[in-house]
């Protein structure tokens, strides 16, 4: 009988299959290397990105630090800038009113002037013993100069029918103004007032022809005692 002989073949791997791994081997390493070059050429970028986002950051900072600075010394320098204003305000309204209160002005604003001190004729008693000056009744009459009220009133303030409703300020120089012929008073015996400050409403109360102001310029609180308003105010820089 005879044997069958029956050789067995060692099985090699194709060559198609060797290529396969030859090239997946390549690609695996490829792979790995190209996977590190990029996690290393990753880290770098990380790196580099966070130190220029770190600079920006303190550049920011420093430049809002700046701006909050500049910011905080222009609201002082504004603060102290209206502060100063807000001073020599005050100190401008206290030397205007403190030069008020020493300088004299007129009692009417708008005028015409009518009969002068010292004219004669069948309207007085005696001479013209003031200033009148022509305006619509209820115009406003204005303190000449600051002083204290001592007369005010109807009957001339107890001067006489004559004035009709008067005032009489005494001042701080001894002289004394008169309001005559005022058809509104709006004082006190006793009260004190500035220079320019309304006091009355002119009017045609007592003997008076026509709507004026009749004022004077006196040595004492009483009728007989006045001087010439013009000369004495032109005394005090004011020309009428």
């Amino acid at each position: 009988m005879s044997k069958r002989v029956t050789f067995q073949h060692s099985r090699r791997p194709s060559m198609s299959r060797v290529s396969g791994a030859v090239v997946a081997a390549g690609l695996g390493a490829s792979m790995v290397f190209g996977a590190g070059a990029a996690f290393a050429s990753g880290t770098t970028g990380t790196a580099g990105t966070a130190a220029l986002a770190g600079a920006a950051t303190a550049d920011s900072v420093a430049q809002q630090a700046t701006a909050q600075s500049k910011a905080a010394d222009a609201a002082k320098k504004s603060s102290a800038d209206k502060k100063a204003e807000k001073k020599a305000a005050a100190k401008k309204k206290a030397a205007a009113e403190k030069k008020k209160a020493k300088s004299w002005g007129t009692p009417v604003n708008h005028y015409v002037l009518s009969a002068t001190y010292g004219t004669g004729g069948d309207r007085w008693a005696s001479k013209h013993s003031g200033q009148d000056f022509a305006v619509p009744i209820g115009t406003k009459v204005e303190a000449a100069h600051s002083g204290r009220v001592v007369k005010a009133g109807p009957n001339g303030g107890g001067d006489g029918p004559a004035y009709g409703n008067a005032i009489v300020i005494k001042h701080s120089n001894g002289k004394y103004s008169q309001y005559a012929h005022l058809s509104k008073i709006e004082v006190n015996v006793g009260e004190r007032v500035k220079t320019g400050e309304r006091i009355a409403l002119s009017g045609n109360t007592g003997n008076s022809s026509g709507p004026h102001l009749h004022f004077e310029i006196r040595t004492s609180p009483n009728y007989g005692s006045a001087i010439n308003p013009v000369s004495f105010l032109k005394t005090e820089h004011v020309h009428i």
